[in-house]
């Protein structure tokens, strides 16, 4: 059964810009870090993985792999973003933080059940922080949310089918 998220990994152009936008600016510390001379494959490589501890004990984590291609390319959101959770106060900490260190940010955005900035790291990946709103839980419950039925009208609507007959919604 699966416990909760140890690590998500991503590649990075350089370990130490990488740092310090997740440490210094992000206040993420730098937990470990796995250098890597040989693949499972046996091929010689020189990479370097580096993890950033979350409050809740899980970790970001980095590739720096220098030989080994990869295009870097800037993210939209929707394309991927990396969404971390802060208290409201903090929240509009980092918003202040991120304008007056010249970091691309946006926001405030009021998503009902959260706000939400975003940050780009050095990398390009879209950093979002957000601060759960009062009724966060009851909106992501699915018992009470219609989650399910949602997605399924969803997938009918692509596929050209009409919604089902009692559909909650």
């Amino acid at each position: 059964m699966i416990k909760g998220l140890h690590h998500n990994a991503y590649r990075c152009r350089d370990s130490e810009q990488t740092r310090r936008f997740y440490e210094e600016f992000l206040g993420l510390p730098l937990a470990g870090t796995l250098e890597i001379t040989e693949s499972k494959s046996g091929r010689a490589t020189s990479t370097l993985h580096t993890f950033y501890r979350l409050d809740d004990g899980s970790f970001l984590a980095f590739f720096e792999a220098p030989d080994m291609p990869f295009e870097f390319k800037h993210q939209h959101d929707y394309d991927l973003h990396i969404a971390l959770e802060v208290d409201e106060s903090a929240l509009q900490d980092m918003f202040a933080k991120g304008k007056d260190a010249g970091i691309e940010t946006r926001g405030v955005s009021d998503h009902g059940f959260i706000h939400s900035i975003y940050f780009r790291d050095p990398n390009g990946y879209v950093i979002e922080l957000t601060a759960k709103r009062p009724g966060h839980d009851e909106a992501m419950n699915p018992q009470l949310n219609g989650a399910r039925e949602k997605l399924d009208r969803w997938q009918q609507r692509k596929a050209g089918a009409p919604a089902a007959a009692g559909s909650a919604g």
